[in-house]
């Protein structure tokens, strides 16, 4: 299994190669579907990308945790979470290792 991380970078690079268009064109593009996903999860909405999955908002109660190098009670504030929910499609593709017939690069 590779180690690698893909960046942002990484992805303006191939939707640029795949698209063929200018690596601006494809940033500016991928800005702005990061900025419209991350505007609806803070109204609360859910992110649905079909055949990928869905990004949620949760909200956390406050509790009580411990510092674990003094085992001294904290309480912990009450915050919104992201959650991802990989769509079944998705975790079949990445078990079987991604061999659909899909073209990579």
């Amino acid at each position: 299994m590779s180690e690698k991380t893909v960046t942002r970078a990484d992805l303006v690079e191939a939707l640029a190669r795949r698209a063929n268009m200018q690596r601006a064109d494809a940033n500016r593009l991928l800005s702005r579907m990061l900025e419209m996903m991350q505007d609806a999860l803070i109204e609360g909405e859910t992110v649905k990308l079909s055949r990928f999955g869905n990004f949620n908002v949760r909200a956390k109660r406050q509790r009580i945790g411990r510092n674990p190098k003094t085992g001294e009670e904290v309480p912990i504030t009450p915050r919104r979470v992201v959650t991802f929910r990989p769509s079944q499609m998705l975790r079949e593709f990445v078990e079987k290792g991604g061999s659909s017939g899909r073209a990579k690069g």
